[in-house]
C-alpha cells in the first residue's frame, strides 16, 4: 500500500490568480476580526506559492473560527482541497490553498517565529554589501 499525495485545491472559474485569490482571503480573515493581516509577495523567493497571508487570532479559540470561516467561505467560492495543519491546537494554523499559503497565529506564536521578517527579508544575492562596524 503506497502513500499518496494529496490533491491540489482546485479553484473555480471565477479565480485566475493568486493576487485574486488572495483577495478572497483577505476579506474572509478582515470579516473573522483577524489582526494584523498581511499579504506578503513570494514567487520570487519560493516555487511552494505565489503569495503568503499571515493573520493573528487573539486566542486559540479565535484562531480556530478564524481557519473555519476561511475553509468555509472559500468553499462557499468553490475552492476546494484545501489542506489544513495545526487546527487541532490553534496556535499556529497553516492553510495551504495552492497559489496562497495562509498562517493564522496565535499573537504570541506569530512574534517567536516572525514570518514576516523571514519572507520579507531580501535575497541574498541582492543585498547590498554593508561595510564593517569600526
Amino acid at each position: 500500500m503506497g502513500l499518496t499525495t494529496p490533491a491540489a485545491p482546485v479553484a473555480p472559474e471565477g479565480i485566475h490568480d493568486a493576487e485574486t485569490l488572495a483577495k478572497l482571503i483577505v476579506a474572509s480573515l478582515d470579516d473573522s476580526k483577524a489582526e494584523d493581516i498581511v499579504t506578503i509577495d513570494i514567487r520570487a523567493k519560493s516555487s511552494l506559492a505565489d503569495a503568503m497571508v499571515v493573520a493573528s487570532g487573539r486566542s486559540h479559540r479565535h484562531v480556530g473560527a478564524i481557519a473555519d470561516r476561511l475553509i468555509e467561505d472559500l468553499a462557499a467560492k468553490g475552492v476546494r482541497d484545501v489542506r489544513v495543519e495545526g487546527l487541532a491546537h490553534c496556535d499556529w494554523v497553516l492553510l495551504d490553498i495552492g497559489d496562497v499559503l495562509v498562517h493564522v497565529f496565535r499573537p504570541e506564536v506569530r512574534g517567536f517565529y516572525n514570518l514576516e521578517k523571514m519572507w520579507s527579508a531580501e535575497p541574498m544575492a541582492t543585498r547590498t554589501p554593508r561595510p564593517p562596524e569600526a
